[in-house]
């Protein structure tokens, strides 16, 4: 049995005044602080106020002068490793500490596991899922606890810096918050740094599309220029950018679908360690109830082409996963779908109601290209009934992935060897 909200009812979407308020870190109720926390952002009207704030400070004062002061003691206060605030973002409306740190090594490779953390102690792999809402803008201190040694030995040129960085997909960053080797903009063992990204909102009269959308973030150094190294050992979580007004999920689970048949670097058995009598949210035990809404964020990444699959279920095929009013030559132009495919650096997000019509169970997800699922790449969410009460049948579907592993998996050490061969770290 796992916990519930008070009322066993979904939370309510936040009036815009409460959303521009909520700067509080939210983690899910029933994930005991275990699983990766979901960050709420703020409204998009915060900048604003802080605009009209300032204008009325400076304008006893001499405007001009004031703002231009006002800037220099910014910039003196940010420090040469602080990101520099883009275009449409007056000053973050939110300032994240975010950790990578070395953890456990990989129990069947043996492989370097790295992971982000809100905390030290927190970090994993995925890294927490960061939620911010269009005309947000977030600053995300980096801290890294990697030694010097440990990231020399993912290192494939002796030449490459090391360290480690933050880079993210959809939003919006200026150069010094890029995350990459060739604009400086990384961190070197036992040092921090600054990036800030903006959610950029969606504008018809300049035609800017907006950043709302499902993303992600990940390393873009260790190892080498491009982070293979670093994303393939841990270092990557999941990113979604809403509208005002969006439908909000109940709980958000991000599925990283990489090379060697893994899903969030883990294949076979070790994608479900739900533990069935008590089962707690995590990178590896996807469970919800019935009548949930259930948001995925899905990433791809290595090299190999997959596609995303759940029994028992489907979405419609928009931003949000989700269709929205009663126009019937739109809603009759979406399609509903059960499977996507899913290639290197894609995302896109899914959203499902848990158990819709087919009640509690232990339904499969998996890669649908087939030697890909034989060869591990599958894990279960499991739809617990109104009661939170595990359904039947989970210990069958165990010895299911547990014999995947046996038969299929191979050895740790030609697991290893495999992974070795292409330099990837997954």
């Amino acid at each position: 049995m796992i916990a519930t909200r008070a009322n066993g009812d979904p939370t309510p979407a936040p009036t815009e005044s409460a959303q521009r308020l909520d700067t509080t870190l939210h983690t899910d109720p029933l994930d005991d602080g275990r699983r990766p926390a979901r960050l709420l952002g703020t409204g998009g009207g915060r900048a604003l106020v802080v605009l009209a704030v300032m204008l009325v400070t400076f304008a006893g004062a001499g405007t001009a002068y004031a703002m231009q002061e006002f800037a220099t003691n910014q910039a003196a206060a940010a420090g040469p490793h602080d990101g520099v605030v883009p275009d449409g973002c007056v000053a973050p409306d939110r300032h994240l500490q975010m950790y990578a740190v070395e953890l456990p090594r990989d129990p069947v490779t043996n492989q370097i596991r790295l992971g982000y953390g809100l905390t030290p102690e927190t970090a994993s792999y995925p890294g927490p899922t960061m939620e911010m809402i269009e005309g947000e803008c977030l600053a995300i201190t980096l801290h890294n606890q990697v030694t010097a040694e440990t990231l020399a030995q993912l290192r494939t040129d002796t030449e490459h810096p090391l360290g480690l960085s933050l880079h993210a997909h959809g939003v919006k960053y200026t150069q010094d918050s890029d995350g990459t080797v060739h604009s400086g903009s990384y961190v070197a063992p036992g040092e921090s740094r600054t990036y800030t990204w903006y959610a950029k909102p969606r504008n018809s009269r300049t035609g800017s599309p907006g950043t709302a959308g499902y993303w992600w973030y990940h390393d873009h150094v260790v190892g080498g220029p491009h982070g293979t190294q670093g994303i393939g050992s841990g270092l990557f979580g999941g990113l979604v950018v809403r509208r005002q007004g969006d439908p909000r999920p109940d709980r958000t689970y991000v599925t990283v679908f990489g090379d060697r048949q893994s899903i969030n670097l883990r294949r076979g058995a070790a994608t479900d360690d739900c533990d069935l009598d008590n089962p707690v949210p995590g990178p590896a035990c996807f469970v919800a109830r019935v009548g949930e809404r259930v948001e995925f964020i899905v990433v791809g990444i290595g090299d190999d082409m997959h596609t995303w699959h759940v029994h028992g279920h489907s979405w419609a095929d928009t931003r949000t996963g989700v269709v929205a009013g009663d126009n019937k030559a739109i809603v009759d132009s979406i399609p509903v779908i059960d499977n996507k495919t899913l290639g290197p650096g894609d995302s896109f997000g899914v959203t499902i109601v848990a158990g819709d019509s087919v009640g509690p169970g232990h339904w499969m997800l998996h890669c649908h290209m087939q030697f890909h699922s034989d060869l591990g790449m599958a894990t279960t969410l499991h739809v617990l009934d109104e009661n939170g009460q595990m359904p039947p049948g989970g210990h069958q579907h165990r010895a299911v992935l547990d014999q995947v592993s046996v038969d299929r998996a191979g050895s740790s050490s030609d697991i290893q060897a495999g992974a070795q061969h292409d330099g990837h770290h997954n």
